[in-house]
Order: C-alpha cells, then structure tokens, then sequence
C-alpha cells in the first residue's frame, strides 16, 4: 500500500480539532433536557454551533445572528417569543387564569421581549463579530 500525502490542510491534525463542550455549556444544555421537543432542537442546534467547523466569515456571521444583531437575531427571537407565550391572546393555556395574572403575565413577557431586544445587550456579540478580520 502506497504512503498517503499528507493532507493539504493543515487545519484537519489533532492539535486543531474542535474541542469539546466546556462544562458551562453542556451543563446548561443538560438542564434543558426534555422540556419540550422545541427546546430539544434548540439544544440540538447550539450543541451542533459549537462543535462544528467554522470559517471566520461563518464565524463573524454566527455572532451577529446568534446574540449580536439587536431586532435581527437569535436573542430577539427568543425575547419575541416569550412575548407570545406570555399573552393569553396568543396562547389559550393561559386564558384560563384571572384577567389580572393574565394582563401580569403579559407585561412581564413583553419587558423580556424589550430588554432581550436592547441594543447594548447585543454590543458585544456586535463588537466579538467585527473583530475578527479575515487576514
């Protein structure tokens, strides 16, 4: 069997794998075991944005979509739909509850949904993105 040519990459050698998740994240990802399928794919998802390989173009992309685009990205997202599920008038399991834990619920929902969309919270995920230069 002929000798194989090193590969013409030298990003793919042990010393440059993509580690494993630190314990912050994967712990916080194990708390958020089986809460709902839809939470189980947002882990999925996190789960495969950091283990996977990324350019930095990918990279400065992912900053900006995940937490670093206020009203454009993840964060906003999920403050909009914290938003929705406190709001009997988008999910009936609330209309149950009396109209003051109701109107409660939804203010408190729609707060999330403004300071989860406050420009400064995304500041650095912004600046983290605009750092990295393609050199």
């Amino acid at each position: 069997m002929a000798d194989r040519a090193p590969h013409p990459n030298p990003v793919h050698t042990a010393g440059n794998a993509v580690p494993p998740l630190d314990t912050d994240l994967a712990g916080t990802l194990d708390d958020l075991d089986g809460i709902h399928p839809g939470i189980d794919l947002i882990r999925d998802g996190i789960r495969l944005l950091a283990l996977d390989r990324h350019t930095t173009d990918g990279t400065q992309t992912l900053l900006a979509a995940l937490a670093g685009s206020a009203g454009a990205d993840v964060i906003t997202a999920i403050g909009n739909l914290v938003a929705r599920l406190a709001t009997a008038d988008h999910n009936p399991a609330l209309r149950t509850l009396p109209l003051d834990t109701q109107k409660a619920a939804q203010r408190h929902g729609e707060q999330a949904a403004f300071h989860l969309s406050d420009p400064d919270l995304a500041a650095h995920a912004s600046e983290a993105s605009a750092a990295i230069t393609d050199t």
